[in-house]
């Protein structure tokens, strides 16, 4: 202990000791260092450390926050990470409560009750504006994508290779509903073969490797297979991964989306051109990337692929969560509704 700055020094300790019992227990390290972070950030906002917290801290921390205009899911986080926090130095299993007690006269206790936090009481918590693409505003997307790669090469701009890449980047995103960190990861490894669809060589499978972790696990893996629907899809990259990926400096071979400097595009350039297509589009500012995949799992339950293949397909543990993810078009729905009005009212054996 450094004896000119105890307090820090013991905090110091204690979050590194609670590091240690998290990677015993396999969570990730970036997992570790974000909880670590927001354990810091509420240090700081109370002005005190764990051993001197107390609930109504967590009230004005809560408090701020919300005025701030945080999501309630980010605010259901933090209270989380406080509570394992606090769970954690007062168990019996460890001495932080009677070091606390010897060295400063106080103890840690749990400050996160189940008056005083947030609550997951619905399945969707996100923007309501938040929306899948319509069918005209895909196709003007990727025409829009489209247009950039045709106007380069028109005026003779460097920019070309480039436009093309982001263009099929899009299409990759929406072909096999992939998410921003999904899509990066991508390496020329991750396209396969499916002995059902011959036809379509090495590009009827992707292996998504970058999947979302949950509690702190690892990414996790799945095989995402193109349907026929979206077969279009592999002329396009067949011709990028053929023709056009070759022409980027060699840097790390493996990667599927690879810059003009060798290295892999980022989650923030991803974003940002993105972004800036549905500007000059006009479309509605609440559309993002992920609305692609929002998109995706439309498509497939209205093309009549049964839940459970879509729930595989995306990703989701729990069917509930591809749910929420689906809104068919009036015209699926009356397709349906035209269907069941006609078992109704065809007499049976006509």
């Amino acid at each position: 202990m450094d004896l000119l700055r105890p307090e820090e020094s013991v905090f110091h300790t204690m979050l590194g000791s609670w590091g240690q019992q998290q990677r015993s227990r396999g969570l990730a390290e970036d997992t570790i260092k974000d909880r670590e972070s927001t354990v810091r950030r509420f240090v700081d906002f109370a002005g005190s450390y764990p051993w001197r917290w107390q609930a109504s801290d967590l009230d004005e921390y809560t408090s701020l926050l919300r005025s701030k205009g945080l999501a309630v899911s980010t605010i259901r986080h933090m209270h989380g990470v406080l509570s394992v926090f606090c769970d954690y130095l007062i168990d019996p299993a460890y001495d932080w409560v009677e070091i606390c007690d010897s060295c400063f006269g106080d103890t840690p206790s749990q400050i996160c009750l189940p008056w005083n936090t947030t609550r997951h009481v619905q399945d969707y918590e996100g923007n309501p504006a938040r929306r899948a693409l319509t069918f005209e505003e895909l196709q003007r997307f990727f025409n829009h994508a489209d247009s950039k790669v045709e106007a380069a090469v028109a005026q003779g701009r460097k920019g070309a290779l480039a436009a093309s890449r982001d263009a099929q980047m899009f299409k990759t995103a929406y072909a096999f509903g992939l998410r921003r960190a999904e899509l990066r990861g991508l390496d020329l490894a991750d396209l396969h073969f499916n002995a059902k669809a011959p036809p379509w060589g090495r590009y009827a499978v992707l292996h998504v490797r970058w999947g979302k972790a949950s509690k702190g696990s690892t990414p996790k893996r799945r095989t995402v297979l193109l349907v026929p629907e979206l077969a279009w899809w592999i002329e396009g990259m067949r011709q990028w991964v053929e023709q056009g990926r070759a022409l980027f400096p060699a840097g790390e071979l493996a990667m599927m989306w690879p810059t003009e400097r060798g290295s892999r595009v980022s989650l923030e350039y991803i974003d940002r051109r993105f972004t800036a297509l549905r500007r000059e589009l006009g479309l509605d500012p609440a559309l993002k990337l992920h609305c692609l995949r929002h998109f995706y799992v439309t498509h497939l339950i209205e093309y009549g692929y049964a839940d459970r293949f879509v729930q595989e397909q995306v990703g989701h543990q729990h069917a509930s969560t591809t749910s929420i993810y689906t809104s068919v078009s009036g015209d699926f729905k009356n397709r349906i509704l035209a269907d069941a009005l006609r078992r109704f009212t065809t007499p049976e054996g006509s």
